[in-house]
């Protein structure tokens, strides 16, 4: 199974960050992490690929040379490997990052699903995983609490509000959008993350 997943280098919600003008901010002292939604994607695409005792995990992320750390940590929850598409300074708004993250897939492999997290939680767009979908043309749902796959199919429960799920079966390929209560993500251990040092991240320029 060729699972990918997008996940963004985001502020740590806990970070003090210093806005500069009227859309920027001074990150230089900001400290970066895996988005936290993203999260519950690479744990649920890592799981899924350990159950069936074969396939392969790839991180895509469009970002900054920095965002290689956020892979890094993808990589040591059980990553295979990932691809970078670099940007050097400019905001991408959610349809050129979707067409990059298509652009990226595309040239790299045909995925049996691609996993992102709900949203953001530096710009809560709520975009981007819509707009990739409608890119390459596939299902999608996003608020994934539970999930199954079986002979083609993936059956997806999401949260709709005030407790409220529904429960929706799309053809694979598809991308969905966890969030909390899909699984429980890992805590790598040393080894862990000393492996994901050595493992390939091939960069691309966003053109």
């Amino acid at each position: 199974m060729q699972i990918y997943v997008c996940v963004k280098h985001v502020p740590d919600t806990a970070a003090t960050i210093n806005v500069v003008g009227d859309t920027g901010y001074n990150d230089t002292a900001c400290k970066f992490i895996i988005n936290p939604y993203d999260e519950y994607a690479v744990e649920e695409a890592v799981q899924r690929v350990e159950k069936a005792g074969s396939g392969e995990v790839v991180v895509v992320t469009v970002g900054s040379e920095a965002a290689v750390s956020t892979m890094r940590s993808a990589m040591a929850m059980g990553a295979h490997r990932g691809i970078l598409v670099k940007v050097q300074g400019q905001f991408l708004d959610s349809t050129l990052t979707s067409l990059a993250l298509k652009a990226a897939i595309e040239q790299d492999g045909t995925p049996d699903i691609i996993f992102t997290g709900r949203d953001a939680v530096d710009t809560e767009g709520f975009q981007t995983q819509y707009r990739l979908a409608a890119a390459m043309n596939l299902p999608v749902v996003s608020e994934a609490v539970k999930l199954e796959i079986n002979d083609g199919q993936a059956i997806v429960e999401r949260e709709v509000g005030g407790g409220t799920r529904e429960v929706l079966e799309m053809k694979l390929p598809c991308v969905v959008g966890a969030t909390k209560g899909l699984n429980e993500p890992r805590y790598p251990k040393f080894p862990d993350i000393m492996k994901a040092k050595k493992k390939e991240i091939k960069e691309l320029d966003l053109d």
